[in-house]
């Protein structure tokens, strides 16, 4: 906290998109900029409350003072604008969303700020000038820079599942038939030729009963007699 009077000291301003500096007429009684960290307080078991030191919170200082209308003994800046000039222009500033360089003379105070808060009108019914209070917060530039992040790659399509046999597949038969899924009275030969599974006898040596495609039964088959068309 820094607190220091400033009369006879001169405050500018400059509204950094115009370039205009202004003097503000009556110098506040004092001037207040407030630094603070941005700390956290923890509790640790058996050792009670601790504090984290955080970062620098952007300082911050309010103006109080004056806009005159008559030039009298207590105006500090050698030219006077009418109260509404000065109004206008720091009410234009704060919705345009300008920053501003605070400047106090004499001193090393200069700070790039914004203008967060602006209050003003009359009091104690003394209608010569204007009360105000100015309130300005520090301002940071941040830059940012577009980062191309490449898309993840596709994944490739997962192959299909092999086709199993089941009953009515389709399949093409090269083998010997039988009468029963034991291998019983073997008959004839199926050479290439496309049937339908009728049954199935799993665990049996000729585990594949075909038929014609449209119908009538062939015989029981070995597995490895098959395959799907």
């Amino acid at each position: 906290m820094v607190n220091m009077p400033v009369n006879g000291f001169g405050v500018y301003i400059t509204d950094y998109s115009t370039n205009r500096t202004v003097e503000l007429p009556v110098n506040p009684s004092e001037l207040t900029l407030k630094y603070e960290t941005d700390d956290k307080s923890e509790t640790i078991v058996n050792l009670g409350e601790i504090n984290r030191v955080g970062n620098m919170k952007l300082v911050s200082l309010s103006i109080d003072s004056v806009f005159p209308k008559k030039h009298n003994s207590w105006v500090s800046s050698d030219k006077l604008l009418k109260p509404d000039e000065y109004i206008n222009w720091l009410k234009n500033i704060q919705a345009n969303k300008h920053h501003v360089q605070l400047v106090v003379s004499s001193t090393q105070i200069s700070v790039t700020m914004t203008i967060s808060s602006f209050e003003y009108g009359f009091k104690s019914g003394f209608a010569d000038e204007y009360a105000y209070t100015l309130g300005l917060k520090q301002y940071r530039e941040v830059k940012y820079h577009k980062v191309n992040v490449p898309a993840p790659p596709k994944p490739k399509p997962r192959p299909a599942p092999p086709k199993k046999l089941g009953i009515g597949s389709i399949v093409i038969v090269n083998g010997r038939l039988r009468l029963d899924s034991y291998g019983s009275a073997p008959g004839v030969y199926e050479n290439n030729v496309r049937r339908r599974i009728t049954y199935l006898a799993p665990g049996h040596p000729f585990p594949i009963h075909v038929a014609l495609v449209n119908g009538g039964p062939r015989g029981w088959v070995r597995q490895s007699e098959v395959r799907l068309a």
